[in-house]
């Protein structure tokens, strides 16, 4: 009689939520693709500000990884405060801060060399012990502005840009 379970060496080691968070931390600072294959799901979905819809599976997360690590090949994902697990129910949210230097072309945007700082949060779902869907979340605008390609808030460029935007510019009354 075969058995039907999943053969041991598929199988995910058993690991604490914060081990598992801990080596997802590592994938993305190491330059490995191949590091997330055991700790997601083949079905993940993988969400952040710069994906314009879900990415599904280990492969299309692999390639964006491999997309953040052309422009910021100095990338660090660190742990940034305590991770909030929702006992049982298979959900946790874990702050992060991404550093990184931007020292190379980037979705058109060639390398500023500016080292960036940007702090997060990842929303995770969680099954069997491996990640099924992660979404993180940032100030997007914060990271165009340390990189120079936008003004900072409330300076003479933002209102110029809003200007021209079309935000700010009232309608005289005749």
């Amino acid at each position: 009689m075969s058995d039907a379970r999943e053969p041991a060496a598929a199988r995910p080691a058993v690991r604490t939520t914060d081990a598992l968070l801990d080596d997802w931390e590592r994938a993305w600072c190491g330059r490995d693709a191949a590091a997330f294959a055991p700790l997601c799901d083949p079905a993940i979905q993988y969400e952040d500000p710069f994906t314009r819809d879900p990415l599904i599976g280990v492969d299309e997360l692999a390639t964006h990884a491999e997309r953040l690590w052309q422009g910021f090949p100095d990338v660090r994902v660190e742990r940034a405060g305590e991770r909030l697990a929702a006992a049982g129910a298979g959900f946790v949210a874990a702050p992060v801060k991404v550093t990184g230097t931007h020292r190379g072309m980037l979705d058109g945007l060639p390398a500023t060399r500016r080292f960036v700082v940007v702090h997060g949060v990842v929303w995770c779902e969680l099954r069997g012990g491996r990640l099924l869907r992660v979404r993180a979340f940032f100030d997007r605008y914060e990271a165009a502005v340390q990189l120079g390609v936008l003004p900072r808030s409330g300076t003479l460029g933002e209102k110029a840009l809003l200007a021209l935007r079309g935000f700010g510019v009232r309608a005289r009354r005749v």
